[in-house]
C-alpha cells in the first residue's frame, strides 16, 4: 500500500505531494515499483491546522477520480476518518476506506457497506483524531473474547488486548452493517495512542493479530517508534522501517503501508521467498 498525501505538512517531507503533477508521478512510480494499493490522503494525521470536510474532499476526490481512470488495474484507498469524504471518494471510484482513527465517525461502516468497499479497522486507544498521545497506558486484561494468550507477565500485553478488542469490535460492527468479512483488514495502528514500547511490542505480536483470521495491515513507514528506537529523524528511518517490515511479514502480516515502495516490495518478496511462499525469479548459480 503506497502512500500519496495531497498535503503540505505531512510529518516526512518526502510524503508531501500537494502539487498535482508531483502526486500523479508518485502514483505512477508506486505502481511501477510494485504497489498493489495506493492510499490517498488529504489531511495530516497529526496535529495541524483544521481542514474542513469540503476542503478534504477537494484535495482527494478529483484526484482519486483521475487516478482510477489512469490506473484501472490498481486498487485505491482513501485515508480519511470522515464519512462524507469516504462517500465522495467511493463515488469517485475508490476501493477501500483506510480509517486510521478507529471508527471515530460511526457512519464509515455504513459507507463501506453501501458502496461495497473494503475497510481498515484500526486502534487509537480512544484518542481523538489529529491529537497526540500523552502518558498512555493499557492495563493487562484477560477474558475469553480478547485474551492475547498466556499471561507472561509483560505489562505491554495490555496494549495487545486493547488492540484486539477494538479492531474485532469494529470488524463485527462492519459485518453487521453488511461489509463482507473478506473485505476487512485490521491495523494495530502503530504510534496512534501508543508509545514506542507499545509499538515495538505490537510488531512482536504480529502472529497474535494474524490469528484473528483477518488480513493484518502494518503502517510502519518512517514512524516515530522507529525513530525513537534508533535515535533518528524521519529522513533516516528507512532501514529501521524495513527491519520491522521483514519481521511482521515473516510472521504473517499481509499489507504494508509504505512511503518507500521499491525497497519495501523487495523486502517483502525476499521474505516471501525465504518462507517458501514464492519462487526465485531465476536460479542459474551452480545448476550447470
Amino acid at each position: 500500500m503506497a502512500i500519496v498525501n495531497r498535503t503540505t505538512d505531512s510529518f516526512w517531507s518526502g510524503a508531501r505531494q500537494w502539487d498535482i503533477d508531483v502526486a500523479l508521478r508518485a502514483v505512477e512510480d508506486a505502481v511501477t515499483h510494485g504497489a498493489d494499493i495506493v492510499d490517498i490522503g488529504g489531511v495530516r494525521a497529526g496535529v495541524g491546522p483544521p481542514i474542513s470536510v469540503d476542503e478534504e474532499i477537494g484535495r482527494v476526490v478529483p484526484f482519486i477520480h483521475q487516478v482510477c481512470q489512469l490506473f484501472p488495474d490498481t486498487a485505491f484507498s482513501v485515508d480519511t476518518y470522515r464519512a462524507p469524504v469516504a462517500q465522495a471518494a467511493a463515488q469517485a471510484g475508490v476501493h477501500i476506506i483506510n480509517d486510521t482513527w478507529a471508527g471515530h465517525d460511526p457512519n464509515l461502516v455504513t459507507v463501506a457497506a453501501t458502496y461495497h468497499l473494503g475497510l481498515v479497522c484500526s486502534h487509537t486507544g480512544g484518542l481523538l483524531p489529529r491529537t497526540d498521545p500523552y502518558r498512555v497506558a493499557y492495563p493487562r486484561r484477560i477474558d475469553q473474547a480478547t485474551a492475547a494468550g498466556p499471561d507472561n507477565g509483560d505489562p505491554r500485553d495490555g496494549v495487545l488486548d486493547d488492540v484486539l478488542a477494538t479492531v474485532l469490535a469494529t470488524a463485527n460492527r462492519a459485518e453487521q452493517a453488511g461489509v463482507p468479512p473478506e473485505s476487512l483488514l485490521i491495523d494495530p495502528t502503530h504510534d496512534f495512542g501508543k508509545n514506542t514500547w507499545h509499538s515495538l511490542h505490537l510488531v512482536r505480536a504480529t502472529q497474535q493479530l494474524v490469528a484473528t483470521g483477518y488480513p493484518v495491515l502494518m503502517a510502519l513507514s518512517r514512524k516515530d517508534f522507529v525513530g525513537e528506537t534508533l535515535g533518528l529523524g524521519p529522513d533516516e528511518r528507512l532501514e529501521g522501517t524495513l527491519a520491522a517490515t521483514a519481521v511482521a511479514a515473516w510472521n504473517g502480516a499481509k499489507v504494508f503501508r509504505a512511503h518507500d515502495v521499491k525497497e519495501t516490495r523487495r523486502v517483502l518478496d525476499m521474505v516471501a521467498a525465504l518462507r517458501g511462499d514464492i519462487l526465485p525469479q531465476r536460479v542459474t548459480r551452480a545448476t550447470n
